[in-house]
């Protein structure tokens, strides 16, 4: 399981990207996270992991509190965190099969990672693996002749083959086309339930995750304003996600001032 406390990242600026963020995510769950840009959605997961550092609040998976582990002890923890990065994070020049192989690093002592040197169950369950996302018969291609479908499915690949305890998964389809982004999508589906592991992800396409997800967290402005089923995200609980529901005005309405001119409201954009 997954526990998220009280939350909370404040950069050097002053700006607060996350301000008290409670949640868990457990079983084989998938759980989207929506909201506009500029909502915090990144900035959550980035902070679960700690490729962002969070101000204040604590991190759980299972008995492991994130936020307090040391140098050494977070690279064991990242272990059990498989990450799934929007612009695929992937080494270019490297093949797929050595690409796949770095989600296996943690568990490799430093020479073997300077030489690319992995145990033969580690090769096999690559070769399972890359059949598994439908890259079969690529892991000889370089991960720059692929197209941007396939090298999220190397990046699924490579974390799948952690072993994780959980995905952590941001932005996935945000470069795709639609019918790549559902066969993304589906394909994270199979892999929370056939692996028995949840599924936390930060995705744009509102539509993909009411569909795809068993429960949403709606995020505006860094805190936690929408929580539950796909279904019960009505017209109302998207207002409240992306125009701040009735607190904020309608972008179109003229609205007088107190000098008695009239201004134009700005929607903000996704």
């Amino acid at each position: 399981m997954l526990r998220v406390n009280d939350l909370h990242k404040t950069y050097p600026t002053g700006d607060e990207a996350l301000k008290g963020i409670s949640m868990e995510v457990s079983g084989n769950e998938i759980v989207a996270i929506v909201g506009p840009s500029g909502a915090g959605k990144s900035t959550l997961i980035r902070c679960i992991n700690r490729l962002t550092e969070p101000t204040s609040g604590e991190i759980w998976l299972d008995d492991t509190e994130i936020t307090s582990l040391g140098k050494t002890e977070l690279r064991k923890a990242r272990r059990d965190m498989g990450m799934i990065f929007q612009e695929f994070n992937l080494v270019e020049r490297l093949t797929v099969m050595e690409n796949v192989l770095s989600g296996r690093l943690g568990y490799t002592n430093n020479w073997q990672a300077l030489r690319r040197k992995f145990a033969g169950d580690d090769v096999q369950r690559a070769y399972e693996v890359l059949d598994r996302v439908g890259l079969g018969g690529f892991e000889n291609n370089r991960a720059d002749e692929l197209s941007g479908g396939q090298r999220q499915r190397v990046g699924i690949a490579r974390a799948v083959i952690q072993r994780p305890k959980i995905l952590l998964v941001d932005e996935p389809t945000s470069s795709l086309d639609p019918e790549t982004s559902r066969a993304v999508m589906g394909l994270l589906t199979d892999i929370a339930t056939d692996d028995d592991i949840p599924v936390l992800i930060n995705i744009h396409e509102i539509e993909l995750a009411v569909e795809y997800a068993d429960r949403i967290v709606g995020l505006s402005d860094g805190e936690i304003v929408f929580e539950g089923p796909p279904d019960e995200l009505d017209e109302e609980g998207r207002d409240v996600i992306y125009r701040g529901g009735e607190s904020r005005p309608d972008p179109t309405t003229a609205e007088a001032t107190d000098d008695g001119t009239e201004s134009v409201a700005t929607e903000r954009r996704e």
